[in-house]
């Protein structure tokens, strides 16, 4: 089967993220294209059999292009397996890392008017020391406010990678149905 993983990522783990998933995908037998969300094409939407989106928080927000695809692919979209993933530091939380009690999974669900077959909430990455002064003191203090990690040393990952395998096998029982 054809499937199109599109992603859209501030710093890189919702890559990583879905190329842990292609690769569990290919794994077991398909075949996956994975594109930025700016890059894609109506030929690639048209081509894949089923739709995998990843996308990232960054100050409370997903990126403009990714509500842009979905609006523009929406029908398309609708029309195949498909799925949603959003990646946020706040999934660190218990509370907060599913797709119910996810605060950004739920106004993604309201922005886009688009209600994905299958749903994932992934927790991110901190990567102090890759970030420009600006975002460091921001999210040092969104991290002070909400009792995260805050020393602009280190580097902090919360993404659980078992939770991302079962997500890859849930698309794989998906394609099967």
């Amino acid at each position: 089967m054809q499937i199109l993983m599109v992603y859209s990522t501030v710093d890189g783990q919702t890559l990583a993220i879905c190329q842990r998933i292609k690769q569990r995908l290919e794994e077991a037998g398909q075949f996956v294209t994975l594109q930025d969300v700016a890059q894609v094409s109506q030929a690639d939407v048209n081509a894949a059999q089923q739709i995998v989106i990843g996308a990232s928080i960054r100050y409370g927000k997903h990126r403009p292009a990714l509500y842009d695809f979905i609006s523009t692919h929406k029908s398309s979209i609708e029309g195949k397996p498909n799925s949603f993933f959003t990646v946020n530091v706040v999934a660190r939380k218990p509370e907060k890392n599913t797709p119910k009690t996810n605060p950004y999974m739920q106004k993604f669900l309201v922005l886009s008017q688009w209600q994905p077959q299958l749903l994932g909430v992934f927790a991110g990455k901190i990567d102090y020391p890759k970030y420009r002064f600006f975002d460091k003191f921001m999210i040092r203090f969104i991290m002070w406010m909400t009792k995260g990690p805050t020393d602009v040393s280190g580097t902090f990952e919360f993404t659980d990678w078992h939770k991302v395998d079962e997500f890859a096998a849930k698309l794989q029982q998906q394609i099967n149905q």
